[in-house]
């Protein structure tokens, strides 16, 4: 019955970082550095796990359709902006798509970059372009713009996953006015940037900017992401999504997280220490970074080496081989703790 399954899916899918195997410890008794998967080493605002609680015990009910709660707390936070929201950010992505995009449509992706943008769009039946950076991992502006002249989405990620760097507004601008279909920004690390790409959406009307609480809002365990669209756009959104989608846990935890700003801030500041503290210890190339990771070039070996060696030591981090159109010779390491910081470096010099 294998025959059944659809060509697309006989092979490849999203490539998954290492992971600790359920251990807790490393190498002897050390403690297992977790830097694969950029997540926010600090538990969630307590706010958010008190909301959490609460909302747990009402469980037995369908959640808000329209997740009103989530929803009025975007709007205190960020101001009248028109929202969506999804599983994470795979599932904003994953139900534009459905949206707009009929099969044998384009869907153009700046890469290398997160894999599930290809994904989600081949499960539509797109056909998808791959349009690539050039060699300082900036984006080809042009390229883009010419690749999306006839493309239903044109889809870029700023700062990007996995090189860490940051698109211009400026740049953003200019594939806006250059194309013919939509723009999906994914800001899932914006946070981190320092840049703000909202007074976009007030001006243009093919621009949807995705983001999550995955990152910064320590909530990547709830998995809930979440939008800004085009007023338009919200009813045709609803209307392809999965029903019932956000549970209700994960929306009443990321309203909480919303009013927590000490929580994030810490979490960003910590981070910027430690991005410049990766580039001036680590003997290996670290590329500049706008994100909670930076990338490494582990020239003369791969990725897949250092990351076996790594984790023979204690330190989980991310090959980057499996991102289309990397080579196999860079690695990307998250913010973690302290001394999973420390330890990494520590480890990955000694290599």
């Amino acid at each position: 019955m294998e025959r059944l399954v659809r060509s697309c899916y006989k092979q490849g899918g999203y490539v998954f970082a290492k992971k600790a195997g359920g251990r807790t410890h490393g190498a002897g008794d050390e403690r297992i550095a977790r830097l694969a998967s950029n997540e926010n080493p600090e538990g969630p605002s307590p706010a958010a796990v008190m909301a959490a609680q609460e909302a747990v015990l009402t469980a037995n009910r369908y959640p808000d359709e329209r997740v009103d709660v989530l929803v009025s707390a975007l709007k205190t936070h960020y101001g009248d902006y028109a929202f969506v929201a999804g599983v994470g950010m795979d599932g904003v992505i994953e139900t534009l798509m459905r949206t707009l995009v009929e099969p044998g449509e384009t869907v153009a992706v700046s890469t290398p970059t997160f894999s599930f943008y290809g994904l989600a769009a081949q499960a539509q039946g797109a056909k998808v372009v791959s349009v690539p950076r050039r060699a300082d991992f900036s984006v080809d502006i042009d390229a883009l713009i010419a690749a999306g002249k006839d493309a239903k989405i044109i889809v870029l990620c700023s700062p990007n996953n996995p090189t860490g760097n940051a698109t211009r507004v400026e740049d953003v601008k200019r594939v806006l006015e250059g194309i013919n279909g939509f723009l999906f920004l994914d800001n899932a690390y914006v946070e981190f940037s320092g840049i703000d790409y909202l007074p976009l959406i007030r001006k243009y009307e093919n621009l949807v900017i995705g983001r999550t609480f995955s990152k910064v809002y320590s909530l990547a365990g709830l998995r809930i992401g979440y939008a800004f669209v085009p007023a338009w756009l919200q009813p045709y959104y609803a209307r392809a999504g999965t029903p019932f989608t956000v549970n209700s846990v994960s929306a009443a935890a990321a309203a909480a997280a919303l009013s927590d700003d000490g929580h994030a801030d810490r979490y960003i500041g910590h981070v910027r220490v430690w991005r410049k503290r990766y580039a001036d210890k680590i003997k290996f190339p670290v590329l500049p970074s706008d994100a909670n990771f930076v990338m490494i070039n582990v020239t003369p070996h791969t990725g897949d080496e250092i990351v076996e060696n790594l984790a023979a030591k204690g330190v989980l981090v991310r090959s980057c081989r499996s991102f289309t159109g990397l080579g196999d010779h860079y690695i990307r390491v998250s913010v973690g703790e302290d001394w999973e910081n420390e330890r990494c470096i520590q480890e990955l010099n000694a290599l």
